[in-house]
């Protein structure tokens, strides 16, 4: 048998899934009916709890359970130093954000973060079959307490050196992200994220060379093709993200979902003007003017989530694309408009022929 099929049936037999396939933890875009419909599809189902709070983290665990009797990992994202603050820039960026949406509140900015501890906590209770950290490292003793429960660790890098130091703090799989993915990307460090920009296939090999644990890969994933390139590289199984925002399990708005279909790579850009951390989104009026040179630089993370919220929430509701935080990997136009559990059947089986 072909090694890359080898090596995925085994990543599979481990997580008693059918299809080496995972659900990306995209927060705000997991509901419980796409987590269900990927696990329906022989995948791994997911839940990025960043913008939860521990009841929210219970009742997803909870719905899911009662929704799909398939495995699901919870994500959450390892919190930054507390950012240093400007009052006169921020005033700017409300101007500047009105002109977008709803006039900005000056207490906008304030919005604290939910409790990383607390998060960790409801995680551990709700026993899912694996957590999974980005933007840095769970602390020792959640790790401690993961392993006394048997979760797996399933830690999310963007570099080699990262992936390194993920094992050695006891991670059971790497998630190795390359740029050409959707959304945030899980960078340890903020200030390093603009200059480690790694394609995921220069990056991939690479993780899978330097650590002696199954490497996921995820990025600019969205169909067969893809996938069994990945598994050739090394990857024990591949996560996708924007490849599922088009199903009608993911509820995204419509606007989003037909920009999708019709995005070249070129039509996505990284941008810190939603959150402050680097993203990948559609190049949208707003991402445009907000990279021009006359524009205030956005906030740091989470002040600039908190300062652009109302205009997010408003174009949101009203479907407004150009002002839309429209997350997108470079290959959304892959995604196709489909029930979930179709997708990832059809993915792993096509990429199964690919490299049988």
């Amino acid at each position: 048998m072909n090694p890359a099929l080898t090596r995925a049936e085994s990543f599979c037999r481990r997580f008693g899934i059918a299809a080496p396939v995972l659900m990306a933890p995209m927060a705000g875009a997991c509901p419980v009916a796409l987590a269900a419909a990927v696990a329906a599809g022989g995948g791994l189902g997911a839940c990025g709890a960043l913008l939860m709070g521990p009841a929210e983290i219970a009742d997803w665990a909870a719905s899911m359970r009662a929704a799909s009797r398939g495995a699901f990992q919870i994500n959450l994202w390892v919190p930054d130093p507390a950012p240093a603050r400007d009052p006169a820039h921020e005033r700017r960026l409300r101007r500047f954000l009105a002109d977008w949406g709803p006039e900005v509140p000056e207490s906008a900015g304030d919005a604290p973060l939910r409790d990383f501890a607390a998060q960790c906590a409801a995680g551990l209770a709700a026993a899912p079959l694996a957590m999974s950290s980005i933007m840095g490292l769970f602390p020792p003793d959640v790790v401690a307490a993961m392993k006394a429960r048997g979760i797996l660790w399933l830690a999310n890098v963007t570099t080699v050196a990262e992936a390194r130091t993920a094992v050695a703090a006891g991670a059971d799989v790497i998630v190795a992200q390359g740029l050409e993915a959707g959304g945030h990307r899980g960078n340890f460090r903020p200030d390093e994220s603009a200059a480690a920009q790694v394609g995921l296939f220069a990056l991939l090999p690479a993780v899978v060379d330097a650590v002696p644990v199954p490497v996921v890969a995820t990025g600019g994933i969205a169909d067969a093709r893809g996938a069994a390139a990945a598994l050739l590289l090394g990857a024990s199984a591949v996560q996708i993200g924007t490849g599922l925002l088009r199903a009608p399990e993911a509820g995204i708005p419509a606007p989003w979902a037909d920009a999708l279909a019709t995005s070249a790579p070129e039509d996505t850009t990284i941008t810190r003007a939603f959150s402050g951390r680097l993203g990948r989104s559609l190049r949208n009026a707003y991402v445009r003017a907000a990279s021009a040179p006359d524009a205030p630089d956005p906030a740091p993370y989470p002040v600039q989530r908190g300062l652009s919220a109302p205009m997010r929430t408003h174009a949101a509701r009203t479907g407004n694309i150009d002002a839309m935080q429209a997350w997108a990997g470079q290959s959304a136009a892959l995604a196709p408009a489909e029930p979930a559990d179709r997708i990832v059947s059809r993915i792993w089986k096509d990429a199964r022929a690919m490299l049988g």
